[in-house]
């Protein structure tokens, strides 16, 4: 089975900047959680700790797309190695002054210099992998490849942030993501060889955000979608064991949703497939929705993680394909701007569906909250089947013989991504 993920991680360099950037992008998985701890635990107040990781976040969300154009304009070294200078300074100026007991409005600088300098490491890795591969098939195992190493990344950073930070110290769960940010981000950088390279000076440079493609536009709305539901998920999910007295298994629940998405990231890219990239994606979406939606009926946490499990198997793919999309909607020299726009939104998502969820919890109980998992699921469904054809766009080729050739109906769209959801996708075996 991971015979297809050694031919790739043996091309020269590729091994080291995977490494690197998974080292590097753990910050994006505790940050948030560590500052909601910290200055809930030094201040007693959870809606001034909330105040401040959002403030980290829309400071991440706004700049991060920003930053990544300066990349693909200037190159990844050349750019990111002033910005986690910056952005590590700015998160030890929020553990000294948290522990100085300053003012908020210091708080809520330092956490604005944080997230606008950390950037999407994430993004610069698979940035990487498409400067280094030329053939589709082993690009698709490498975005897998880091989809998974994604979930890896969301399974031991909030767990290893709460540990630290309850047990050996409230800024415990900063100080790790510090050390992995300036230790990951510099090794990656200077890791020259593998770097893309940017467009020459003479050449003309295109003007205005990638999110002018239609289709761009529509993966951002659908990715925030999906940020929303995890986000939604992961709060009702603590909601639904504290309502059941076993707060402490809500950890072991969401890591099990996590291990189905790992799972099935790993299979899914040691294969290759002949649908086109958008049906995979809205079949995909289709996929999840249906698992979510079954969370709102579950009465037992044993019920809650079997089904969670079983829906994390759509979680994976639908991010690889989601990935893809982008790397075949932008062009080369935007590639970063585009990726981080996909991992922009889907940050953006979390904080909005955890903060709509948590009202909801507060005034109705969990199962409130796994509506709005619910509700958040049907608008990225929505989304995708009305703009389906505008995600096949030109570089799909034939579309499905079910609809007609120029026609706009977005119900045609929908009703083949429906059909084919049903249907079993064939490994392409051509050239193997």
């Amino acid at each position: 089975m991971l015979g297809p993920y050694g031919d790739v991680l043996r091309r020269p360099g590729a091994l080291a900047f995977s490494a690197a950037g998974a080292l590097a992008r753990l910050p994006m998985s505790m940050v948030g959680i560590g500052i909601v701890l910290m200055v809930s635990a030094l201040y007693d107040s959870y809606g001034l700790a909330g105040r401040v990781s959002a403030v980290y976040v829309i400071a991440q969300a706004v700049c991060s797309p920003q930053l990544s154009r300066l990349v693909d304009r200037h190159g990844q070294a050349r750019v990111m190695r002033p910005a986690v200078a910056v952005s590590a300074a700015g998160l030890v100026g929020l553990v000294v002054a948290a522990l100085a007991d300053a003012p908020e409005v210091i708080l809520y600088v330092t956490a604005t210099v944080t997230g606008a300098a950390i950037g999407s490491f994430g993004s610069l890795v698979r940035a990487r992998w498409s400067s280094t591969l030329s053939d589709p098939r082993q690009l698709h195992t490498a975005y897998a490849l880091e989809s998974a190493v994604d979930e890896l990344v969301f399974v031991v950073g909030p767990v290893a942030a709460t540990l630290l930070a309850t047990g050996v110290d409230p800024t415990a769960g900063l100080v790790v993501p510090l050390v992995a940010m300036v230790v990951g981000g510099y090794w990656f950088c200077a890791l020259r060889a593998t770097e893309p390279p940017v467009a020459p000076k003479g050449q003309p440079r295109p003007r205005g955000s990638v999110l002018r493609t239609p289709a761009m536009l529509v993966l951002v709305l659908v990715f925030v979608a999906m940020g929303s539901i995890f986000g939604a998920n992961d709060v009702s999910t603590v909601a639904f064991a504290e309502e059941a007295g076993h707060k402490n298994l809500a950890g072991p629940v969401l890591a099990v949703f996590a291990a189905g998405s790992l799972i099935a990231g790993l299979l899914y890219g040691t294969r290759h497939w002949k649908r086109p990239l958008h049906q995979r994606f809205a079949n995909g979406m289709i996929a999840l929705a249906v698992g979510v939606s079954l969370f709102f009926l579950v009465d037992s946490l044993w019920a809650l993680a079997a089904v969670m499990f079983v829906t994390g198997f759509a979680i994976a793919p639908t991010l690889i394909n989601g990935n893809a999309l982008v790397q075949q909607l932008v062009p080369a020299e935007r590639l970063t701007e585009g990726l981080t726009w996909i991992g922009t939104a889907l940050g953006v998502g979390v904080s909005v569906g955890s903060s709509v969820a948590g009202a909801r919890i507060d005034a109705e109980g969990s199962h409130a909250g796994f509506l709005v998992v619910v509700v958040s699921a049907v608008v990225a469904v929505v989304a995708v089947l009305a703009s389906y054809r505008t995600l096949r766009g030109d570089h799909t080729g034939h579309v499905h013989d079910a609809v007609e050739d120029g026609s706009p109906s977005a119900t045609a769209g929908a009703a083949v991504a429906a059909t084919e959801l049903a249907e079993c996708v064939e490994p392409d075996r051509s050239g193997r």
